[in-house]
Order: C-alpha cells, then sequence, then structure tokens
C-alpha cells in the first residue's frame, strides 16, 4: 500500500494521432504564439499522477514541469520569419494545463483570456493522456520590421501523424485557417500578390510534371499529329477545356459527393484508354480537338483537386493564385510538349514505319491505362453513388465493361469507315455515266479524281 501511495511517474509511447492548434497574433511590438498541444506529446516527460493515471495538479504547478516541457518540444520546432529575416526565438510568457472539452482556442482573444486566468482546481481530476498543454509565447518586433510574417513548425516527432492548425490574426483583423502536415516548411501567413502567384505557378508546375496520367493523356492526344496548326487547335482545345472545369471547380461549381473524385478517376484513365485506340485504329485525328475539348473538361477537375488543398495558401489573393496555377500548368504542358514532339520524331524516323510507332506507344500507353480504369473503378464501387443500378451487376464486372467501352466507340467507327471504303468502289462501278458524258475512259479518269 505505501508502494501504490507512492505515486507513479508518467512515461508513455510516441502517440498515435496528435493535433497541434497554433494562433498567431500580430501586435504592435510584439508577435504573440498560443499553442495547444496534448500532453502526451510531450515525450520523456515525467507527469507525477496516481495509480489511476489522474494527474496530481499542485504538484505539477509547483515542479516547473509545463515550462520545461513547452521550451523542450515547442519552443526549439517553432520558427518566426518577418520577410526574410528570422525573428528572435519566442519566449514561454505562461504556460497552464486544460480539460479536453475546453473550447477557448477558437480565437487569440479567448485563448488569451483563458491562458492568463485561474489554474485547474487542485481537486479536478483529470487524466494525464487527457489533457492539454496550453502555451503563451512572445517574440518582439522593431520598429521597422516588414509586417508579413512566415511561419515553420517542425512537429513530426509529436507523434506517428501530426496536423498543425494554424490560425492568423492580423493588426487589421483578418484571419485566416491554415491546415498543415507535421513539417511542412516555411509557409506564408500573409503572403503578397507575387508570392501568391510564384507559389502557385510553380504548384502547377509540378503537378503536371508528377501527374503520370495527364502526361500519358497528353502523348495520345499528339502522337499521331504532324501539322502545326492541328497541334495548336488541340492543345488550346484541351487547354481551354480543363482552364474552364478549374476555375468552376474552384467557384465552388463542381458536386461535393464523396464519390465525385473517384468518378474522375476513372473518367481520367478512361479517356487515355479511349484516346490510345484512337491512335492504334488509326482514326479522329480530323476531329480531335473535339475529343480534346471534351476530355480535357474532366482533366480540369482532375486538376482542382490538387488545387482545392492549396488555396488556403493564397491568403487574400484567391484569383491571383488560380489563374498562376492554369499558367503554371500550361507552362508545364509547354515544356511536356517541346521535348515530346522532337523525341516522338527522333523514335518514328528510326522505325520501318511511322504508324508502327504510333500503335506500338499507344499499346503500351493503353496496357497502363487499362489496369487503373480497373482500379479506379473498384474504388469507384465502394463509394455505391448509383446502389440501385448497379446491384445486379457482379462485383468487377463494371470497370471491365467501362473499358470495353472506352475501346468499343473507336473500334465501331474504324469498322464503319473499312464498310464504307470497301463499298464505296462497288457503288461507283455500278453508277451510270452523267449525261452528256460518251467516253467511258472520261468518266472513269473523273471517278479516280473524285476517289
Amino acid at each position: 500500500m505505501l508502494l501504490l501511495a507512492a505515486g507513479p511517474a508518467a512515461a508513455h509511447e510516441v502517440p498515435g494521432s496528435v493535433t497541434v492548434q497554433v494562433l498567431v497574433r500580430q501586435q504592435d511590438d510584439r508577435l504573440r504564439i498560443l499553442v495547444r498541444t496534448p500532453l502526451e506529446a510531450m515525450q520523456e516527460m515525467q507527469f507525477p499522477v496516481d495509480v489511476r493515471g489522474i494527474l496530481d495538479l499542485e504538484e505539477v504547478r509547483a515542479s516547473g514541469l509545463l515550462t520545461e516541457a513547452a521550451n523542450r518540444w515547442i519552443t526549439p520546432n517553432l520558427d518566426l520569419f518577418a520577410g526574410d529575416a528570422k525573428l528572435p526565438a519566442a519566449t514561454v510568457r505562461a504556460v497552464r494545463l486544460s480539460i479536453p472539452s475546453d473550447r477557448s482556442f477558437t480565437d487569440s482573444a479567448s485563448a488569451l483570456e483563458h491562458i492568463r486566468g485561474p489554474p485547474l482546481p487542485a481537486t479536478t481530476q483529470l487524466v494525464w493522456k487527457q489533457a492539454l498543454l496550453d502555451v503563451l509565447l512572445e517574440t518582439p518586433l522593431d520598429a521597422g520590421s516588414p509586417r508579413r510574417f512566415s511561419i515553420d513548425t517542425r512537429f513530426g516527432r509529436l507523434g506517428l501523424r501530426v496536423l498543425v492548425v494554424i490560425r492568423y490574426e492580423s493588426r487589421d483583423g483578418d484571419s485566416r485557417v491554415l491546415q498543415l502536415a507535421a513539417e511542412p516548411g516555411r509557409v506564408r501567413l500573409d503572403p503578397n500578390r507575387a508570392q501568391a502567384g510564384f507559389h502557385f505557378v510553380a504548384m502547377g508546375f509540378e503537378h503536371i510534371l508528377g501527374g503520370l496520367d495527364h502526361l500519358l493523356f497528353l502523348i495520345c492526344l499528339v502522337a499521331p499529329l504532324r501539322k502545326l496548326r492541328q497541334l495548336i487547335l488541340v492543345v488550346t482545345s484541351f487547354t481551354v477545356a480543363h482552364s474552364i472545369t478549374l476555375i468552376a471547380s474552384a467557384a465552388g461549381l463542381a458536386p461535393r459527393a464523396l464519390w465525385f473524385p473517384a468518378l474522375v478517376e476513372t473518367l481520367i484513365a478512361l479517356s487515355i484508354v479511349y484516346m490510345a485506340f484512337e491512335n492504334i485504329l488509326g482514326i479522329g485525328q480530323e476531329r480531335r480537338w473535339t475529343a480534346a475539348f471534351g476530355f480535357g473538361l474532366v482533366h480540369g477537375f482532375g486538376f482542382s483537386f490538387a488545387l482545392s488543398e492549396s488555396l488556403q495558401f493564397a491568403g487574400a489573393h484567391l484569383v491571383t493564385s488560380l489563374l498562376a496555377f492554369n499558367v503554371g500548368v500550361e507552362l508545364g504542358q509547354l515544356l511536356v510538349l517541346l521535348l515530346l514532339i522532337p523525341l516522338l520524331d527522333f523514335v518514328f524516323r528510326r522505325l520501318p514505319n511511322e504508324r508502327l510507332g504510333i500503335i506500338l506507344i499507344s499499346a503500351l500507353i493503353v496496357h497502363t491505362a487499362w489496369h487503373w480504369t480497373g482500379e479506379r473503378g473498384l474504388d469507384l464501387l465502394q463509394y455505391r453513388p448509383l446502389a440501385p443500378l448497379l446491384d445486379p451487376i457482379p462485383d468487377g464486372v463494371l470497370p471491365w465493361a467501362l473499358a470495353i467501352a472506352a475501346a468499343a466507340f473507336p473500334t465501331s467507327q474504324w469498322l464503319r469507315r473499312r464498310r464504307r471504303a470497301v463499298t464505296a468502289p462497288r457503288r461507283r462501278a455500278q453508277r451510270p455515266p452523267p449525261s452528256g458524258v460518251d467516253s467511258t475512259r472520261g468518266w472513269s479518269r473523273r471517278a479516280r479524281r473524285c476517289e
């Protein structure tokens, strides 16, 4: 009994999921930061608890363990910048424990009042794994220092999965919320127009170069084109189309259903299958700009999914950031085309037949896109958007049926063209010569010219 009454210290493993809340408030001569973290994320800290895991609040406050935890796990992992200059390390001004139901961290004013208020009563029964650690930090500002701030958080060691939620409140009263990964690098809290534009141009450029499905579609789209006028028309049509749906989606006009992203990803895979089969069969080049426009609408939704989570970095320049992302996508496409067209021309010149090269490249691409269609179609079926209509269909059949349908349409067009090519000479041979033409030789010459 004496051993049990001694009060063991709390030692624990790395928590699985941790949410860190950071409130940044700009003052005249200082920058005020309020941080809330779960107490269990303060690893290697020994907090006095009883056998039930309940904190001894009086001993915790007297020992200074909370300030030690803040100086060990928070201040070293939080850097602030004014413009490009790094601000002095933040100083701990106040610490306290909070219960999990406390909602004071909705804004800086209520959080500051809470952290400066009276501590929890010593009789509070608070399990240490449920306790929250609130910390008030301050860093001084020079009179001539820039008023655009950046933050660099490195809270990845606090847990296996860490989410950092930052709320920035400027001196003018404007506020914005950012949801970041554990260590996102330096993030601008209030970017100007040029900073936001450059950031989103780079993001769009990286997205098009890193999106394998968009690159494969672009290869299928331009592989059989050799005339500059055709190439410009097709690329412009694709650009205009995906710009329309990208802007519409950013404006909130796209469906919000959970199954919609899975549907778009499946349609993107189907678009690659369709274009690859058109290349293999050698059809559709005269109207390729229409296919580029139709599938561009689908790919625009795909671009918007990558953009939606990043618009939080736009600050007050939402329209500029949206246009900048689109510019970045176009610059990425232009780079791909400048490298792709000479490369395809070089490869096709080394083959005995250019058509053979187009068929081989399209066959390799359609193999990958075919499997993508199956995988993404199965993901789409998990949401069951049309459950009453899809229930009679056996599992796994629908994705392959969609892929076959994407290949069947260009195949049917090719068969129709072949049938016309076979029957047209017979019809011309059976057609009587026009009135006033006596020479059979002249009629056949005219028929060959028409053909």
